[in-house]
């Protein structure tokens, strides 16, 4: 599905929130939540959409640590103002974690669903979003990758590509890094409780590392979300990126129409483009 540079309503809401307004209910989706991470923090819950697509070994991985409760009380370690928020140390817990190959990217299938952004773009020949993920491609076809977008999940690695192993994870809080997208594994986004990572204090350490033992918010759990009971999951649903209602939305971030606007861009950015999330019942307490 190519998304087409005009609106495609006779006539178009003027924002997004009159756009969402009219949505029908297959236009949103609901997380798997075998894929699905609930990341408890003092403050609230962080919930994390996995991408096993395109980092299926990862995304594994992560789900047995997080079964084994290997994050469970550690600290967040780094917290680099416009850059990102990470945790996960095996030295604190006293194992080993096999690495794993990276999966920096994923030949493109038959199979493949890729929704294209009408704009040019920087780091690829083309991008769009690809389950719900922001997502690029090579010129020739052949291989897809997911971008670093705020809120992205990453794998930390060493200088070895095939270092990373899930035990340490990232989530960007800053300007989009593109320019780690195929030099390290993503697996997985933010959907929820953003503001819970993104208002961390800043470490005052080189690379905004923490210095001291006793620095740095402490991760309650982190749990798969089809483990938590029914009743205590956050109840999301996800906007779907291959309908005509994103392409509307796209368009209508493409050239505001909203009364404050005079110079609408007639452009946006792969990683400008909202996702927006819904909460379809009272979220359980944090």
């Amino acid at each position: 599905m190519t998304l087409p540079a005009c609106a495609l309503s006779a006539a178009p809401p003027r924002s997004m929130g009159e756009l969402l307004a009219r949505s029908a209910p297959d236009d949103w989706r609901t997380p798997d939540a075998a894929n699905t991470l609930y990341l408890q923090l003092d403050s609230g819950r962080v919930v994390i959409e996995l991408a096993p697509d395109f980092a299926p070994h990862h995304v594994a991985a992560i789900r047995a640590l997080a079964r084994s409760h290997y994050y469970d009380g550690q600290k967040i370690g780094r917290v680099q103002d416009n850059f990102v928020v990470q945790w996960g140390d095996p030295a604190t817990k006293g194992i080993t974690v096999p690495a794993l190959a990276g999966e920096f990217s994923r030949p493109i299938t038959a199979a493949s669903s890729f929704t294209v952004l009408p704009d040019a773009d920087g780091y690829a020949p083309v991008v769009g979003f690809a389950n719900g993920f922001p997502a690029a491609r090579d010129a020739q076809g052949k291989t897809t990758w997911l971008a670093h977008c705020y809120g992205t999940l990453g794998v930390g690695r060493d200088i070895d590509a095939n270092s990373g192993s899930g035990a340490e994870l990232y989530v960007v809080i800053g300007h989009a890094p593109r320019q780690l997208d195929r030099n390290g594994t993503v697996a997985g986004r933010v959907v929820y409780g953003m503001e819970h990572l993104a208002a961390l204090p800043r470490g005052s350490g080189p690379l905004g590392f923490h210095e001291k033992p006793d620095e740095g918010v402490t991760i309650r759990s982190l749990r798969v979300a089809a483990d938590v009971a029914a009743t205590e999951r956050t109840p999301l649903e996800v906007l779907r990126t291959d309908t005509p209602l994103f392409a509307q939305l796209v368009e209508l971030r493409r050239n505001r129409a909203d009364e404050w606007y005079k110079v609408p861009a007639g452009y946006i950015d792969l990683c400008n483009v909202p996702l927006p999330v819904r909460v379809s019942a009272p979220t359980p307490p944090g």
